[in-house]
């Protein structure tokens, strides 16, 4: 079965990954991981992780993917052998050294997408050495897939959804050169999304941005060509994006598999993904080199979506209450509806909120206030309340 690989960059978006579908999650310790900015997993936040996933029979891989300069190296062995103590289930490393430092340890290895394996070559190259896993670069045609898959019999894992990088996957010096922050070492600035003015003084303002990654069309296709792991980037992305994202593709590969997914499935599902993100998304490499429509390069617009309206902490099934954590502004009369893991989803319109008082109002304006709600189905904790957005059977 293929794997649906979530990021996860704390521990409230690792439970939302694995609750909502994912069969495993990639997460950066303190240490080693090319997201800095991100929350990130001490030690012992990171073995807490991988019981809470094997618990659900679910896996954990750590990213140890920078590129490593003499003083990053010390403890590194430490750090590798603490990781194979705790049962990690791989890490994702590049360099060559960490690499074998890594299989020496007895840890499986992933190799990253920063090492831009896009050959069959380099595949059986790093193969020589034990590495078990291939996360291809995201210039990865069809073609290549399919020729490295045929050659090397590997476990390939692809990006399927997410941010693209403008550069060759790993290959990136603007940030280190514009702002001294090393993208290979977990300090982009983004460069790629910066708007730069043109010197002449006439012509418009350009950026070098590429769109986003969606895969959606071709999945089904991608399972039958042996990709093994579908992962979706974004260790800095909000729980209900993960949470959405996670939950959409999850339904298209079961569906997939079990022969039932239509094209007024895939119709909805691409409409949720659009809706949840900020950037137009395209296949890019998977079939054609990209061309203009598949990069920004004038009027870029990126809309914040504030569809997420809640968090689910407790249900009384005893009084059909919902107990609700507020993320965004919501008022009585909405019409919303309730997502989360096993759980169609349930289309609401608000009558009453109750604050923690017991007071009846009738706006939810405060982030992270707590609200009751009157909702007759039983809903799960970690179940999510949002704008009702689409409605599939007006896809019809």
């Amino acid at each position: 079965m293929t794997e649906l690989l979530a990021p996860a960059g704390d521990i409230e978006r690792l439970k939302i990954a694995l609750l909502y579908g994912a069969d495993a999650v990639y997460i950066g310790g303190k240490d080693y991981s090319l997201r800095a900015n991100a929350k990130n997993f001490s030690l012992e936040e990171i073995e807490k992780a991988i019981k809470f996933a094997h618990n659900l029979g679910k896996r954990v891989y750590v990213t140890v993917n920078i590129v490593f300069h003499d003083q990053n190296l010390k403890d590194l062995d430490k750090y590798l052998q603490a990781l194979k103590d705790i049962d990690v289930d791989a890490v994702i490393v590049s360099d060559i050294v960490a690499v074998k430092m890594a299989i020496k340890t007895g840890l499986d290895v992933i190799l990253s997408t920063q090492a831009s394996t896009l050959n069959y070559g380099a595949v059986s190259f790093w193969q020589s050495l034990g590495v078990k896993r291939f996360v291809l670069g995201r210039e990865a045609t069809r073609e290549d897939i399919i020729r490295i898959k045929k050659e090397t019999n590997a476990e390939l894992e692809c990006f399927i959804h997410g941010a693209m990088c403008t550069s060759i996957s790993g290959k990136c010096v603007l940030s280190n050169y514009c702002t001294g922050r090393d993208s290979n070492r977990g300090g982009c600035a983004q460069i790629c999304r910066w708007v730069f003015k043109n010197c002449d003084g006439f012509s418009p303002d350009f950026t070098l941005m590429s769109k986003d990654l969606n895969m959606i069309d071709y999945i089904e296709d991608m399972i039958n060509i042996g990709v093994s792991s579908f992962k979706v980037e974004g260790r800095m992305r909000s729980v209900y994006y993960i949470a959405t994202v996670i939950m959409c593709y999850r339904e298209i590969i079961d569906r997939i598999n079990n022969h039932t997914l239509t094209d007024i499935d895939k119709k909805y599902y691409a409409k949720v993904l659009d809706r949840v993100a900020n950037r137009d998304t395209t296949p890019q490499f998977y079939q054609a080199f990209p061309g203009p429509n598949e990069s920004y390069f004038q009027d870029r617009l990126e809309v914040s979506n504030q569809d997420f309206l809640g968090m689910v902490l407790d249900y009384d099934k005893d009084k059909h209450i919902v107990k609700l954590e507020e993320r965004n502004y919501f008022q009585k009369g909405d019409i919303v509806e309730f997502i989360g893991p096993n759980l169609e989803p349930i289309t609401y319109t608000i009558n009453k909120i109750i604050d923690e008082d017991g007071n009846v109002v009738e706006v939810a304006r405060h982030p992270q206030m707590i609200v009751y709600l009157e909702v007759p189905e039983i809903l799960p904790k970690f179940a999510m309340m949002r704008m009702k957005i689409i409605d599939k059977n007006n896809l019809l």
